[in-house]
């Protein structure tokens, strides 16, 4: 199967919108693959893009009324549409931004393809390139990013979000966000040079490292960065003397729920009052508080502790004369469906002690700092197997090898702990291959290990599985490989940063450019809630409450 260019079709209302590019067809996908790049390019892009296993393009004609013969995303985009009509015309202002991502940033796929099918051309591109240097990259789905967006202004409708760049902060990412009106969390000097240099405002940039460096608190002064956060006397005193005009926000510690993120950080309600003097008397402005519960907390009640402790802190600085107007949720939230406390469920604790204890018209402006949420199930990468060898199995007793000696396969990777899967070490996962190639139910399976490149007893990948029989120059797919695995360097020596191909849907795309927004109402509410029908969907979290419109932290 080869793809082939070929001339784009579609409505002449579309065409009209959106400039003419290069399409990509194949016999036995049923999609077409329009893109600012060239189609050498196109081995990159592999992987999941957007994950539909079996998908099959429902009887959409009939319910929506529309013509079988409709072409080139008509039904999506009259789906979109018909679901855009029925907001107030004051929620879709998030959509009139500066223009940070551009069409040749990435991939645009059109809907009903499948990834499968993709999966088979595009692997087989990457291992005949000429180089045969490209042993893993990474295909990441910024309409997932977008998705996340708008279900966290659903869930969380007071709520404004900044980003953690250092969770990922490749490019795509951060631009697509930047469309969005989100603010940047930034930890040292060179993630807020990122960010600047795609052209955020320095208003809408925090600089919360609880432990920052003298020349970084400089930067952050000379460059109009002005809130920051402390936690205790020395950080505040390094801020007096580098940064007198800057906005601070206390960070508070979640004690009552410690956890291996949010210690050491945090001052104790104890301390506040003393850290809330000293800043008084160094004529420092106290502006907000903030706290963070950790990464994957399964107490629910951390987040409403949590949110009274602020209350406290809060009327302890107005009593002191600060001016306290920010509160910052911090981050934790989780980036899979499958967690083991939803999203969905987070937003309904912090909701009611938000109601309780800063209520709607209370002159406070709600943050919140998240990473994972935003990009850990949009990134999907591939990685090569580079070598193999078949090992005996430990046992007790045996000292002779023989025909029915257990053995196991070990599978060296492109990449490995010291690197993109560094969370092994640091969060404990296993991470869980997909086989590019489909294989037989027949297929016998085989006592497997994943390892990477490094001759170390630590770079361990996944241990204990079962595969079939596979070989060098085979790809390997995992999904939900979004944070903390773009961006962060590598500790081996040598290594080449993993490259990223980003893909979104035209609907995504046309969405994000706010060129889909019809200026009349559509009287008819019926299924005004539910998601499209095909193609990428943006789902049902289009039926938004009132969304912020981009505007500075101070």
């Amino acid at each position: 199967m080869r793809f082939k260019a070929s001339a784009g079709s579609g409505s002449g209302s579309l065409r009209e919108r959106v400039p003419s590019a290069p399409v990509l067809t194949c016999p036995r996908v049923p999609c077409l693959l329009s893109a600012g790049a060239s189609a050498p390019q196109l081995p990159l892009l592999l992987g999941v893009l957007h994950k539909f296993r079996g998908h099959r393009r429902p009887p959409i004609a009939a319910r929506l009324a529309l013509a079988p013969a409709k072409e080139d995303g008509a039904c999506v985009l009259h789906t979109f549409k018909a679901t855009w009509r029925r907001l107030h015309p004051a929620r879709l202002l998030l959509l009139s931004m500066a223009a940070y991502l551009s069409e040749a940033d990435f991939v645009m796929v059109e809907e009903g393809f499948s990834t499968r099918d993709l999966l088979e051309e595009l692997t087989l591109g990457a291992s005949q390139a000429t180089s045969g240097d490209v042993a893993a990259f990474f295909v990441a789905d910024l309409g997932a990013v977008m998705r996340k967006h708008f279900c966290f202004l659903k869930c969380l409708p007071r709520v404004r979000p900044f980003y953690t760049v250092k969770c990922n902060s490749s490019p795509g990412v951060l631009k697509v966000l930047a469309e969005l009106g989100l603010g940047f969390s930034c930890a040292n000097k060179a993630e807020m040079e990122l960010v600047q240099r795609i052209g955020i405002p320095t208003s809408k940039i925090i600089y919360a490292n609880p432990c920052k460096q003298i020349a970084q608190i400089k930067y952050a002064a000379k460059h109009g960065v002005q809130l920051l956060s402390f936690d205790n006397e020395v950080e505040l005193a390094k801020v007096v003397k580098s940064h007198p005009s800057a906005k601070m926000v206390l960070h508070i510690a979640a004690e009552d729920f410690p956890s291996r993120l949010s210690f050491p950080f945090g001052a104790l309600l104890k301390s506040c009052r003393h850290l809330l003097e000293n800043a008084k008397r160094s004529h420092m402005e106290v502006v907000g508080v903030s706290f963070h519960v950790g990464s994957g907390c399964p107490d629910l009640d951390a987040y409403t502790q949590s949110i009274a402790d602020a209350r406290l802190v809060f009327e302890m600085g107005t009593e002191l004369g600060h001016r306290m107007h920010i509160l910052d949720l911090g981050g934790g939230f989780p980036g899979l469906e499958g967690a083991k406390v939803r999203f969905e469920e987070i937003a309904s604790v912090i909701n009611s002690a938000l109601d309780l204890y800063f209520p709607e018209g209370c002159g406070v402006d709600i943050l919140a700092k998240l990473g994972r949420y935003y990009v850990t199930s949009a990134f999907t990468l591939a990685v090569s197997i580079i070598a193999k060898k078949e090992v005996l199995l430990d046992q007790p007793g045996r000292e002779e090898e023989s025909s029915s000696t257990p053995k196991t396969t070990v599978y060296h990777l492109g990449e490995g702990v010291y690197g993109i899967f560094s969370s092994v070490l640091f969060d404990s996962t296993c991470p869980s291959p997909i086989l590019q190639k489909k294989s037989s139910t027949e297929q016998p399976l085989y006592s497997s290990s994943l390892w990477g490149p490094v001759a170390d007893g630590c770079d361990c990948i996944a241990d204990g599985l079962w595969l079939p029989q596979l070989h060098v120059g085979d790809w390997l797919v995992f999904e939900n490989m979004g944070a903390y695995t773009v961006g962060m360097g590598s500790l081996r020596e040598g290594a080449q940063t993993c490259q990223v191909t980003y893909a979104m849907s035209r609907v995504a795309w046309e969405a994000l450019r706010g060129q889909l927004l019809p200026a009349e109402q559509d009287e008819d509410t019926e299924d005004m809630c539910k998601p499209l029908s095909c193609g990428w969907e943006i789902t049902d979290t289009l039926c938004m409450g009132p969304v912020f419109t981009p505007a500075s932290i101070m």
